[in-house]
């Protein structure tokens, strides 16, 4: 299999959003049109409903067939297994939230998110048996997700996906995970380190874990609501191209003395400050100071295609 190519991928955390429309949504256009119209703004986004509860598949077929051919999504694991469960003793959970539907996304299923609560410390026996669970191929999937009980009887997808690779990402919230024994045991199991920007709310690590990086922009000053300025994407912008050219920040915050080994990583990068419709502008501009292409500034013209009035507006200028 060949390695990472360094390519970036960045967008938003969920689509559905009321204060979005009218501002970042065209006035006029249809909610079951809301996705489709970010999918050409902007070429990746992380699935939040499946956070919340086993979505269907007829959903995630839906999300399949009203995105680009390129596009990718991110997949937030269930809280039932993060949150309720504490990832203990978790095989029948992981095996319903794998057969709920989300290969349905076929060759458009990007990494799995796995989000715990700020309650939950550091438990290295409890994480490796959990990491140990996580299947990585389409092969896996079907395996695991063939042991599912009654819950998504009748309502799952277990055709495996030609060449699917699956990446997993664990985002932690409690500062006990601040520790090298945490970044050894995620390195040998390849897992990303979600890299996380929460307002000095909970821990930032920077530590390379896999090969690819996992950054989740929550808001630098108010927790889900205040915007990124330009020092502040200039800030994230020269990160992520060391770390796609396989390169590590001198000012990085680490847990571990010990360094990654080198290569380029593949990056994916969710702004989750939605509350005041931040996230789709700053992902935009975040993008452009790579070089990275984005549908904003070609609203109007979208607008018009998919049947919504003009949005009477340009992208903010940064």
């Amino acid at each position: 299999m060949a390695g990472p190519r360094g390519d970036v991928h960045i967008g938003i955390s969920g689509w559905r959003y009321a204060p979005w429309r009218g501002r970042f949504y065209p006035p006029g256009l249809a909610q079951r049109k809301e996705l489709e119209f970010a999918s050409l703004m902007l070429p990746t986004i992380e699935i939040n409903g499946s956070f919340y509860s086993l979505q269907r598949p007829e959903s995630y077929r839906l999300w399949h067939d009203q995105t680009p051919e390129d596009f990718l999504f991110a997949v937030k694991g269930s809280r039932y297994i993060t949150h309720m469960l504490q990832l203990k003793d978790v095989r029948q959970a992981l095996a319903n939230f794998f057969a709920s539907g989300v290969l349905a996304l076929g060759q458009k299923m990007g990494p799995v998110l796995w989000q715990l609560p700020p309650s939950m410390r550091y438990d290295p026996g409890r994480l490796d048996a959990f990491f140990s669970l996580l299947p990585r191929d389409g092969r896996a999937v079907r395996a695991l997700a063939g042991e599912h009980d009654e819950r998504v009887a009748g309502r799952s997808v277990l055709e495996p996906v030609r060449g699917l690779r699956i990446r997993h990402a664990l985002e932690v919230r409690h500062p006990s995970f601040v520790d090298p024994g945490f970044i050894a045991l995620l390195r040998r199991h390849q897992v990303a380190l979600v890299v996380a920007d929460t307002a000095g709310r909970w821990p930032w690590l920077e530590d390379l874990t896999a090969d690819f990086v996992y950054i989740r922009l929550h808001g630098d000053k108010a927790l889900y609501a205040s915007g990124y300025g330009d020092a502040a994407l200039d800030h994230w912008a020269a990160r992520i191209d060391a770390w796609r050219q396989g390169g590590q920040v001198d000012d990085a915050k680490l847990a571990s003395p010990k360094v990654a080994r080198r290569g380029r990583h593949d990056v994916f990068c969710y702004f989750d400050n939605d509350v005041k419709v931040h996230a789709p502008y700053d992902a935009a501009h975040l993008a452009a100071r790579l070089g990275l292409a984005t549908g904003l500034g070609l609203d109007e013209e979208l607008a018009r295609v998919l049947g919504a009035g003009g949005t009477g507006r340009a992208a903010p200028a940064r």
